[in-house]
C-alpha cells in the first residue's frame, strides 16, 4: 500500500505551509500529492506550484469539478500539467454537489453519471491526440451547422495515458467508477465497511468492463492525527464531520449523510443533519458519534495507526491518502513523519 498526502483547499491562510508539507511529504517518499478546489482556489494552479517546488511526488487533482470546465479544457490541462511536472500528474475528476454546481457555475445538477461519462470519453479522447469529435447527449462536438471542424491536442503529454481517476460515494457512481476509470477517489472510509460501502461497486465496474481490480487504485482520503489520547484527537474533528454529515449538500442530496447511513449511522445521520441545517452547528459536533470518527480517521499512537493501515490494506485500499491535522506546521510535519513510520511497522511500505 502507497501513502498520498491531501492539502485540501488552498487559501485558508496555511498556503506556505502546505508548500512545505507537499515538499516534506516528497522528502519522505510519499507517491502523491492532492489538492482540493470547491469555489475558492483552483487546482491545476495548486498542482503547478507544487509541482515546481518538489522532485518526484505525483500531483493530482481532488478534484477538478466538472462542471467547471469544458471536457475538452480539462485535457488541455491535464496534457500542460503532465507535460510541466515531468509525468507527475493524475486527473481527479468529480461532479461537486448541486449547489455548487447550479449556485456558483450556473450548471445544472442533472444526470450526474451519464455526464461524468461522457466528459471522461471527451477527455480520454482529447488527451490521446484523436481529431474530437462527439455525438451525445450532454456534448457534440463540432457543432453541427457551424465553421466548428474536429481538431487535436497540440500538446503532448509526458505519458500516453495519464491515470484518470473520478471521486465517488454512492452505489451508481462506484460501479461507473469502477468500469470507466483507473481509480477511486473515496472520504469517509471505513475499513470495517468498505467493502459493503465501495469495493463490491468497484469489482462489479470492474467486471462489466471485463477488468479486474488489479492495477485500480483504491484511494481514500484520511485524517490523521497522532497522540495517546484518541478520545480527545477524535474531538478534533468533530466539526469537520458534522460539516459533510449534516451540511453538505440539501436535506436530499447529503451524499455524505447517505453514506454515513450506509455504515448503520441512520438516526445519528439524521439528528446531525437536523441540528446542522438548523444552525445549531455545535449541537450537531456534538451529535457524532465518536465510533463513526475513530472508524473513518487515523488516531493514535503510531502503533495503533499502522495496525488501522493494515486493515485499511486487507479492505482493498491500494494509496492511502494522509490529511496530518495540527494547529502548526511542525505539528503537521510530525503527522506526517508519524504516517511513514506506521506504514513501515505495519509491513506494508514497499
Amino acid at each position: 500500500m502507497r501513502l498520498g498526502i491531501n492539502l485540501g483547499y488552498w487559501g485558508a491562510g496555511m498556503d506556505d505551509d502546505n508548500l512545505a508539507v507537499a515538499q516534506e511529504a516528497d522528502r519522505l517518499g510519499y507517491d502523491v500529492c492532492w489538492a482540493a478546489e470547491a469555489y475558492g482556489s483552483d487546482v491545476p494552479t495548486v498542482l503547478a506550484w507544487v509541482a515546481a517546488r518538489t522532485e518526484s511526488i505525483d500531483v493530482g487533482s481532488a478534484i477538478m469539478q466538472i462542471p467547471a470546465r469544458q471536457p475538452a479544457m480539462t485535457a488541455m490541462t491535464a496534457a500542460t500539467l503532465d507535460s510541466l511536472s515531468g509525468g507527475r500528474f493524475r486527473l481527479g475528476l468529480g461532479v461537486s454537489g448541486p449547489q455548487v454546481s447550479e449556485g456558483w457555475y450556473g450548471v445544472k445538477f442533472d444526470k450526474p453519471l451519464a455526464r461524468t461519462r461522457e466528459y471522461v470519453e471527451i477527455v480520454r479522447k482529447a488527451m490521446s491526440r484523436e481529431r474530437l469529435s462527439y455525438d451525445g447527449d450532454h456534448w457534440t462536438l463540432p457543432l453541427p451547422g457551424g465553421p466548428g471542424k474536429p481538431i487535436k491536442l497540440t500538446v503532448h503529454p509526458q505519458r500516453e495515458h495519464i491515470p484518470l481517476y473520478i471521486a465517488a460515494i454512492g452505489p451508481k457512481n462506484l460501479e461507473q467508477t469502477g468500469e470507466i476509470a483507473d481509480g477511486a477517489l473515496l472520504i469517509f472510509p471505513s475499513a470495517d465497511h468498505l467493502e459493503e460501502t465501495a469495493v463490491k461497486h468497484l469489482r462489479a465496474g470492474r467486471e462489466k468492463a471485463g477488468k479486474t481490480m488489479d492495477g485500480f487504485d483504491v484511494c481514500p482520503t484520511v485524517p490523521l492525527a497522532v497522540g495517546d489520547d484518541v478520545n480527545g484527537l477524535a474531538d478534533m474533528f468533530r466539526p469537520y464531520t458534522a460539516l459533510y454529515v449534516g451540511g453538505m449538500g440539501s436535506r436530499k442530496q447529503n451524499f455524505y449523510n447517505q453514506l454515513a447511513q450506509r455504515m448503520g449511522y441512520e438516526k445519528e445521520a439524521a439528528e446531525i443533519q437536523d441540528k446542522y441545517l438548523s444552525g445549531d452547528k455545535a449541537g450537531a459536533a456534538a451529535a457524532v458519534p465518536h465510533q463513526l470518527i475513530d472508524q473513518t480517521t487515523l488516531l493514535g499512537p503510531v502503533e495503533r495507526i499502522a495496525d488501522r493501515m493494515q486493515a485499511y490494506a486487507a479492505a482493498g485500499v491500494t494509496t492511502l491518502t494522509l490529511a496530518p491535522a495540527g494547529f502548526t506546521l511542525d505539528e503537521r510535519l510530525a503527522a506526517l513523519r508519524a504516517g511513514t513510520e506506521a506504514l513501515e511497522r505495519s509491513g506494508l511500505a514497499a
